[in-house]
């Protein structure tokens, strides 16, 4: 419990029980994502498969849905998949960083730990992060998520809000790069990095 008028000692002890407690949410789930790639069940070996080779497969599930009559894979289908580069979503979205291994997104690995933290942390149920996943691509699903936690503060739902984003991308009526750029220069970052 937290005093009525707390002094430097007790806001001291509550930020390290708090520090605490992430780094142990951040273990917890960097075990459960080691123990599933581990496995031998092969929904889960197909997983570790997707995530290994993400171009490929991604190429693989998005061309039959999307070739053109010539049976050539139609361009914004890979367009979708495409990640933004790491160090552009960061300045972006600072506030996912916290929520990395400790304290830190350093990869894109990284970046996803964080992304199923906030998920949760948001409220955000895992079948509309999975949908996120499956249409955008896990990397820009990430994104989404740290998009989404920058502007928490004036997000009514967030399940709701990657429910309805994930809706306007599987119709290709939705991209990250503007979103991204909004940030960006709410962020004091134009194009080519620094204002």
């Amino acid at each position: 419990a937290i005093p009525r008028t707390p002094d430097i000692a007790d806001l001291t002890a509550l930020v390290e029980a708090f520090e605490t407690l992430r780094e142990q949410v951040a273990n917890q789930l960097q075990t459960r994502i080691k123990l599933q790639e581990m496995s031998g069940n092969p929904d889960q070996t197909e997983r570790h498969k997707q995530e290994s080779k993400p171009e490929s497969i991604i190429e693989l599930e998005r061309c039959p849905r999307n070739e053109r009559s010539d049976g050539q894979a139609s361009e914004p289908a890979h367009e979708a998949k495409r990640a933004f580069p790491l160090g552009m979503v960061l300045k972006a979205c600072p506030e996912i960083m916290n929520y990395g291994p400790d304290g830190a997104v350093r990869s894109w690995r990284d970046l996803m730990i964080a992304a199923v933290t906030v998920r949760s942390m948001l409220g955000v149920y895992p079948s509309a992060y999975q949908e996120a996943c499956e249409v955008m691509g896990p990397e820009n699903a990430g994104v989404a998520v740290a998009c989404i936690l920058e502007r928490a503060g004036h997000i009514n739902s967030a399940g709701g809000y990657l429910r309805d984003l994930t809706g306007k991308a599987r119709q290709g009526k939705f991209s990250l790069g503007p979103m991204l750029m909004a940030l960006l220069r709410a962020n004091g970052f134009d194009r080519r990095g620094v204002l």
